[in-house]
């Protein structure tokens, strides 16, 4: 079995990564996508006036809505899906998963911004490729995304 790790942020360029690995040619045989989507910590200090309960619940919401749109997609192609919501930072959390489902690629959507953006903000996708020990493809959307 194939196992596909599709991280998503909720935008449009996870769709298209979405789109890709429906259109493309990763799917040879039984293939499991595992899509993810990491929430960010909260800081200590709004955890000293929330719940722990209100933040997990916060955290599920944030998930299954950036999460939905690729799930129904893929799930029109008919492709078995595992959702992962998970809290953390990003590119570590999406590195974890895909070594505990023993995954053969990880795709992410990227905004293709450009180095210069990438510098100044970091970038999760630019992260991920330098600590993964799968192939991690990067699908840029259309322009007109």
């Amino acid at each position: 079995m194939t196992h596909i790790v599709l991280a998503t942020d909720g935008s449009a360029f996870s769709d298209a990564a979405a789109r890709f690995i429906v259109e493309g040619k990763l799917l040879q045989g039984e293939v499991t996508v595992h899509v993810v989507h990491v929430a960010p910590e909260v800081t200590g200090q709004v955890r000293a006036f929330v719940s722990k309960d209100a933040i997990d619940d916060w955290h599920r919401e944030e998930s299954e809505k950036a999460m939905r749109s690729v799930c129904d997609i893929l799930g029109a192609a008919q492709l078995r899906v595992e959702k992962h919501a998970l809290s953390g930072f990003p590119p570590d959390r999406i590195v974890a998963l895909a070594k505990s489902v023993n995954a053969d690629a990880i795709v992410i959507g990227t905004h293709g911004r450009g180095s210069f953006f990438d510098a100044v903000l970091g970038s999760v996708a630019g992260r991920v490729v330098a600590h993964a020990s799968c192939p991690v493809i990067l699908v840029k959307a259309p322009d007109k995304a």
